[in-house]
């Protein structure tokens, strides 16, 4: 093979990235994938990428479930070798795509971890807004439940995506695809207030285009934003645990339960598919059960 398997996986890259416009984290997570099993395949096979068979993959699974991956991950993993091998049949790099006759992993679907409205609200309370990174910090999390922004929306928002006028937001999500999002009237008041005071008070004089900056006038990383809101959640005493969607849960789960159309939901949250989104209506189904057996008297 002339191929280095390390430069095909980067030309596969590339090449997924201008067909369909992923995120660099989900480019990095296909990447990672890709060459995980190209080097298994050198040192336990001694065979090149481009020389895999089905039984190598299927053997290549099987050690991962065994080494205590959890079949969500394994499946995520079959995905990201099905779409190298799609890639470099199309390129005629090959003849045949060994992943053709691989089933993926039976999962299940757990449902979202969720916050409830009370525990939204104490988040809400959390930051102390004599603190001008507090204050900025609740203007995010106010503008993360009213829109259910992604964190990377969030840490990324510029000032030319704002219509504080109109009240909208508009985004650029996932595969570049972008949805314009109402804010509420309680977000637009935090946010437009956040740019009258706290904002500058940041930038001291620096410019930047970033609606959110850190205390260096730069964009925020996710995990700086994410360990903050988790310093916040333990100031109100929530003891859920919180993931970096937690709070976009929260906006879809909220919405359902007071009677927001699923289509609707959908178009916010940016799903390109429905079934994505119907998650939600199990969510909102196990609460009336819960609401059902708490309060009914034969519950």
């Amino acid at each position: 093979m002339t191929d280095d398997p390390t430069a095909l996986v980067d030309r596969y890259s590339d090449a997924l990235w201008l067909e369909r416009g992923l995120s660099s984290n989900t480019l990095a997570a296909y990447r990672q994938d890709v060459n995980q099993f190209a080097l298994w395949l050198t040192e336990t096979k001694r065979r090149h990428l481009l020389e895999a068979g089905p039984d190598d993959l299927q053997h290549c699974l099987g050690e991962r479930l065994k080494s205590g991956n959890s079949a969500r991950s394994s499946a995520r993993f079959l995905s990201s070798i099905r779409s190298f091998f799609r890639w470099a049949k199309r390129e005629n790099l090959l003849a045949d795509d060994p992943t053709l006759r691989i089933d993926s992993p039976k999962i299940g679907r757990p449902l979202p971890k969720s916050l409830s409205e009370d525990d939204v609200e104490r988040l809400l309370q959390a930051p102390d807004l004599e603190e001008i990174i507090e204050f900025r910090d609740r203007t995010m999390l106010e503008l993360l439940y009213a829109c259910g922004l992604r964190v990377s929306e969030l840490i990324s928002l510029e000032l030319s995506q704002l219509g504080i006028n109109q009240g909208v937001i508009r985004v650029l999500g996932k595969g570049s695809k972008e949805r314009l999002i109402p804010m509420g009237e309680e977000a637009q008041t935090w946010l437009g207030e956040y740019l009258r005071g706290a904002r500058n008070e940041i930038l001291r004089g620096r410019v930047s285009d970033v609606v959110f900056p850190s205390n260096r006038g730069t964009a925020m990383t996710r995990q700086t934003f994410w360990y903050r809101i988790k310093i916040y959640a333990q100031r109100a005493g929530i003891e859920a645990h919180l993931s970096p969607h937690t709070i976009r849960h929260a906006f879809a789960t909220h919405l359902v339960n007071h009677g927001a159309d699923l289509r609707v939901v959908q178009m916010l949250l940016g799903h390109s598919d429905l079934s994505t989104t119907q998650i939600y209506t199990h969510v909102a189904r196990q609460r009336m059960q819960a609401l059902h057996a708490r309060h009914h008297p034969r519950g």
